[in-house]
């Protein structure tokens, strides 16, 4: 007995000195449209697209049309269809990326945006129904809005560590969250650790940085790219933090977005202006950036193709982490590729979005990187018609054809209704 307790310590061990640090950033409201390293030259982002050039960017990462479904498809492993109730409630019953990495060995921290448990400007029905970021697997918290509301941007209300904190007229929010957890890097930088970091930044209201020209302006598009650029600025004090504190090259460092850009945005990408599409099904509401990053280990300059749903995310880490997979999880681990191998890409994806499901109708849909079909039957080259303007109909050419069986029995494996909050009080 005693030899196999020290086996399993010497083997817990080593795994930890081999473990790597993850950072998992989520931008708020900003779709692929909005990233240099997409093709965008209205919108400044540096550090990304560094990040982009020394590791790798995926070109189809698909993400939920909303904020809340995202985040409990990503947290979770699971699609919305088996665990979604209800907006602004992660389930108390659910098991999340903080408690599977904590059980890993990492120490854990979350800062940034939560609304997760219902807070207090809910109705009845929803208010306090959700998750505490204690209860998840966080030992470190700076977030905004658990359960009460406040400011998010200039003299925000933080829940740090328990307590609702109100900082002053020239305190801004997203500094302070990224200031927790450079701080929280610092203190931890000699074991494995994991921050997830929902950002704040870029959701409306669409109010001047610190970096802004001025504090009084009221010009939303201007607004917006400047909260883009500090966006950006605060990813890469995140990455600086990992080059002064000497663990670049052992700590993973994932970018992506929860969902498309606020329709009231404008964005150029090449010769087309993209409307903001969040909260549509559309590449305009579910299509967002993922870069990958980590010196000696992320290959330089790669770009791929590879289906990213936000399931994915749970097993993907989980296996950087070195630790077992986890069985009845709807996503597939992109971990291979991180370390630019072939691995076993996804064929196709699936999306349930019903994000009021006590008021409205899901829309369902599986897709792979050019067609996608629908739960009502409707059935697109979205690869040649992005905004989804053209049906095919029933005379489908070979290759539409195979796609469409493909995805017909894609949607066909998964279940068709998901759940309300009422079910689970």
């Amino acid at each position: 007995m005693l030899r196999t307790f020290l086996a399993t310590l010497v083997v817990a061990t080593m795994a930890s000195a081999e473990q790597p640090n993850i950072i998992l950033i989520m931008a708020d409201d900003v779709g692929y449209e909005c990233f240099g390293a997409y093709g965008s030259k209205q919108y400044q982002t540096p550090n990304i697209d560094r990040m982009a050039a020394n590791g790798i960017r995926f070109e189809h990462c698909y993400s939920q049309p909303l904020c809340t479904p995202s985040r409990v498809k990503l947290m979770t492993g699971l699609s919305n269809v088996r665990n979604y109730a209800g907006f602004s409630i992660l389930r108390k019953d659910q098991r999340t990326i903080g408690h599977y990495l904590k059980e890993a060995g990492y120490r854990t921290m979350v800062a940034g945006k939560w609304q997760l448990l219902g807070a207090e400007h809910y109705s009845k029905q929803f208010r306090g129904k959700g998750s505490w970021p204690e209860k998840t697997g966080f030992d470190d918290i700076c977030v905004w809005q658990v359960d009460k509301l406040g400011d998010r941007f200039w003299q925000p209300l933080l829940y740090i560590n328990g307590d609702n904190r109100q900082f002053s007229v020239d305190d801004y929010g997203p500094d302070l969250a990224a200031k927790h957890i450079t701080e929280f890097m610092t203190t931890n930088r000699e074991k494995p650790f994991f921050v997830y970091y929902p950002m704040i930044l870029v959701h409306n209201p669409f109010l001047p940085t610190p970096g802004s020209e001025s504090r009084k302006s009221k010009d939303k598009q201007k607004n917006f790219e400047d909260m883009v650029v500090h966006m950006d600025a605060i990813v890469g004090r995140i990455v600086r933090k990992t080059e002064e504190l000497g663990i670049a090259k052992k700590t993973l460092i994932l970018f992506t977005g929860d969902n498309g850009t606020n329709k009231a945005i404008k964005s150029r990408l090449g010769d087309r202006v993209i409307q903001g599409g969040k909260g549509m099904t559309t590449d305009a509401g579910t299509r967002v950036a993922l870069v990958a990053y980590q010196p000696g280990t992320v290959p330089a300059g790669k770009v791929s193709s590879d289906l990213v749903d936000f399931s994915d995310f749970v097993p993907t880490l989980r296996e950087v982490a070195g630790a077992p997979a986890v069985k009845g999880l709807d996503g597939v681990s992109f971990a291979p590729q991180l370390r630019g191998e072939k691995g076993s890409p996804r064929e196709w994806m699936f999306c349930y979005y019903n994000p009021r499901p006590e008021r409205t109708k899901p829309a369902r849909f599986v897709r792979d990187q050019q067609w996608k079909l629908y739960g009502d039957g409707r059935f697109y080259d979205v690869a040649n018609d992005v905004l989804e303007k053209k049906p095919l109909g029933d005379d489908l050419p070979g290759d539409a054809t195979n796609a469409h069986a493909k995805l017909a029995k894609a949607i066909r494996s998964m279940p068709a209704e998901g759940q309300m909050l009422l079910k689970f009080d």
